[in-house]
């Protein structure tokens, strides 16, 4: 598994309790916030027995390879940017 740290998998961490950690998190990075589950649904889920199987599928995630930001604003020293209609803004002293 090459999301997961080698040092989990040697020692005795259960392989089915990491890979849930993994998909409860690939959930809370959804694109769409709607679809990502609340704080209080993430507790629910990791101390749940549930299977694997039964957890919701995630869709895709927030950010992924294939994404790129667009710059608004070229003549100010600020630089902001834009994906997805999320803007994050970068501004520097005079």
């Amino acid at each position: 598994m090459e999301f997961i740290d080698y040092l989990l998998i040697e020692s005795s961490a259960p392989m089915e309790e990491v890979l849930r950690c993994l998909h409860i998190g690939l959930l809370c990075v959804q694109e769409d916030a709607a679809d990502r589950p609340t704080m209080s649904s993430v507790l629910v889920l990791l101390g749940s027995d549930e299977s694997l199987l039964d957890l919701p599928q995630p869709t895709q995630p927030a950010f992924s390879v294939g994404r790129f930001a667009v710059e608004l604003d070229q003549s100010s020293n600020s630089k902001n940017f834009s994906v997805n209609e999320v803007t994050t803004s970068s501004v520097s002293p005079r």
